[in-house]
């Protein structure tokens, strides 16, 4: 396929995963069922990623007040991309948030800590709102509603570049799961003239640890000035679409801006009040560039986890139909998205085309419904049986739970 085949704008309506509409608004896509099922499969995986590296997720109001902003600095520094306050009942001024972070902080505040809870990582997939302007909006890669994969640790200073390696690795173990790649990684520092937080002290020390952290992972990267968050550093890891523009997906940054803002504290093992750090991370970024990605990358071919259909069960005639429906209630039953592909929609090589994205074809004939086999055919041309249908359930059940990239 060239590029213009693999742009996600045209080849994710075409795929029928997300549509767009005058009368919601410019950067507001929908997501139609198939394109709902990869979503739903990569909050998944990345939810059940970070519940292993200890994470404890939480739910917070897309809404804040504007005092909120005030205190984490967004109203002064990041107002220019935040929609307008929202005048409620009372006098109140309510804003969309732009970010989950001050959200987070408030709840790390609702209650003590003692050193001993440290590092304290919190997770939601949350859903956070951008005033992009309406010139560079397009597809899901720029939009205005965005559902963020975004995490908060807090920890002392000893534990930041522990935290922030752990966080890099997670982002390359889901980069291999789903079999993307970097363009490059970058640390991305301000600019001199730029609207960032006065804070030299703060900047340098947060700036060394994210470099040690990259020194020390031996991963090439390259210090950008004016691409800092307002409040701090980051590494960004920057990813490529079809027609070779860079954004950024994933993101770690060390904060010593917002605690301060927000007086957050520990009790140390002195038994006096200590300043955590925050270091920002999000494995994924925004679903919606992470998918929009997927689609370029893949061509709407994903790995078999991914798939909104993960096998396609193929009658050769109506005769078969009652033993493909039953294994697709068996695949169901598994955990598996599967369909059956009755004779009515064509022949055999008509619906095997119809489903060459699906990664997994299984032809049901005569000798097959009769020895309870499966001749399975995988997306990338090889035919495999026929195999007892249980193999064929074990085996593909194993390779999707275990996130493989592989066909068989």
């Amino acid at each position: 396929m060239t590029a213009a085949h693999h742009d996600h704008r045209s080849l994710g309506r075409e795929l029928g995963l997300f549509g767009t509409d005058p009368l919601i608004g410019a950067g507001l896509p929908y997501w139609l069922p198939d394109g709902a099922t990869v979503r739903h499969a990569l909050e998944e995986y990345v939810r059940d990623a970070e519940r292993r590296a200890g994470y404890q997720h939480v739910y917070s109001p897309v809404l804040g007040k504007r005092e909120l902003y005030e205190l984490s600095g967004h109203w002064a520094h990041y107002a220019d991309d935040m929609f307008p306050p929202l005048e409620a009942p009372g006098g109140e001024q309510l804003v969309l948030r732009p970010s989950l972070c001050p959200h987070h902080a408030v709840i790390y505040r609702s209650r003590s800590h003692s050193y001993r809870e440290l590092p304290l990582r919190m997770a939601e997939l949350g859903a956070m709102y951008r005033s992009e302007r309406s010139g560079v909006l397009g597809g899901l890669t720029r939009v205005r509603a965005i559902q963020l994969n975004d995490a908060h640790i807090f920890c002392t200073l000893d534990q930041v570049a522990a935290e922030a390696r752990a966080a890099l690795e997670l982002i390359r173990a889901a980069y291999r799961a789903l079999g993307i790649e970097a363009a490059r990684y970058r640390l991305s520092l301000p600019a001199p003239d730029g609207k960032y937080v006065a804070a030299p002290d703060k900047w340098r020390r947060a700036t060394a640890l994210l470099t040690e952290v990259l020194d020390g992972s031996g991963l090439p990267y390259e210090a950008v000035e004016g691409e800092a968050a307002f409040y701090g550093p980051k590494i960004d890891v920057q990813l490529a679409d079809a027609a070779g523009r860079e954004a950024t997906l994933s993101t770690v940054q060390v904060d010593l801006h917002q605690p301060e803002r927000f007086d957050l504290h520990y009790i140390g093992a002195d038994g006096s009040k200590h300043r955590p750090v925050m270091v920002h991370r999000a494995v994924i970024g925004s679903v919606e560039r992470a998918v929009a990605q997927l689609i370029e990358v893949h061509g709407g071919a994903f790995p078999a986890w991914l798939a909104p259909t993960q096998l396609t069960v193929l009658p050769v005639s109506e005769a078969e139909v009652p033993e493909a429906e039953a294994f697709v209630r068996r695949c169901a039953d598994a955990g598996l998205r599967a369909a059956a592909s009755a004779p009515e929609r064509g022949s055999l090589g008509a619906r095997v085309r119809e489903a060459r994205l699906v990664p997994y074809q299984a032809v049901i004939g005569p000798r097959e419904a009769a020895d309870g086999r499966l001749a399975l055919r995988l997306r990338d041309g090889r035919r495999l049986g026929p195999l007892p249908a249980e193999e064929v359930l074990a085996r593909v059940r194993a390779l999707v739970a275990g996130h493989s990239t592989e066909l068989w």
